[in-house]
């Protein structure tokens, strides 16, 4: 299927690994000029790097920004192009008691998980809105509903997130621009895997067999019951950046494998 997405330009925030990277290379295969984002730029060289491998006559740049530092958003936004696609995805997480978690780490994930997004959509809504075309994408998680109760600052920060992309499709009624929040269940990230492969070592088992114990005895609620691929997310991502999505706007969007529960 041809998704119209040709010489669209994106910007990917947290995109040197993860689900960002695979939305990166998902955006690359449609033809899509891609500027990648990280806090480094030794992981922002790697991960262009290791994409212009693959696709040697993409066009493939990078952004380096940390999102916890406000002064290096201002820059970024300095240097940000116009972009036709924006995927605000980068997150941090920090799983703790909700007792010991400090006033400083709420700051720091709503800084990182929610302001990156706003600071980003305010500064490219207004240039999309002008060219009656674009798309606006925030990357939430299944804990934004479920909110397990080691991370209740992470999951206080995706459900902000669902707040901020509805409003903003509100602001683009009537015109060609949508936006949507898509909302991943347990993915297999790098992280994923470490996790996996640290606990298999300490209870002696495969990560195959983790992986099994982890959706039978804490995410009991999934209907998948394993873990999404990082690719598997970035396919869907790179439908609702494409103009075929253009019905929808405003929405939430599951790729939860079904843990979230409900008709809707």
């Amino acid at each position: 299927m041809d998704l119209s997405l040709k010489g669209k330009t994106a910007f990917i925030s947290g995109s040197t690994s993860g689900i960002g990277f695979a939305i990166a290379k998902s955006l690359v295969e449609e033809g899509v000029q891609v500027i990648l984002n990280g806090r480094s730029q030794v992981n922002l060289k790697l991960a262009i790097a290791s994409l212009k491998e693959s696709y040697p006559n993409a066009s493939i740049e990078g952004l380096a920004s940390d999102f916890s530092r406000e002064e290096e958003v201002e820059e970024l936004l300095q240097k940000l192009p116009a972009v036709d696609i924006l995927v605000n995805n980068v997150g941090v997480y920090a799983s703790e008691s909700f007792y010991a978690t400090s006033d400083a780490e709420w700051f720091r994930q709503f800084e990182v998980n929610v302001m990156s997004g706003v600071r980003l959509s305010r500064q490219v809504l207004p240039m999309m809105l002008s060219q009656d075309w674009g798309r606006i994408l925030f990357i939430s998680s299944e804990c934004a509903a479920i909110v397990p109760a080691d991370l209740i600052a992470y999951s206080t920060t995706k459900a902000a997130i669902l707040a901020v992309s509805r409003g903003l499709a509100q602001l683009a009624k009537g015109s060609g621009v949508t936006v949507n929040t898509i909302i991943p269940g347990s993915t297999l990230s790098e992280g994923a895997e470490r996790f996996l492969e640290e606990v298999a070592r300490k209870e002696e088992k495969t990560p195959q067999e983790v992986e099994g114990d982890f959706f039978k005895k804490v995410r009991t609620s999934s209907l998948l019951q394993r873990f999404a691929s990082v690719e598997e997310v970035a396919k869907t991502v790179t439908y609702f950046a494409s103009p075929l999505a253009a019905a929808t706007n405003g929405a939430a969007i599951k790729v939860d494998g079904g843990s979230m529960g409900g008709i809707l």
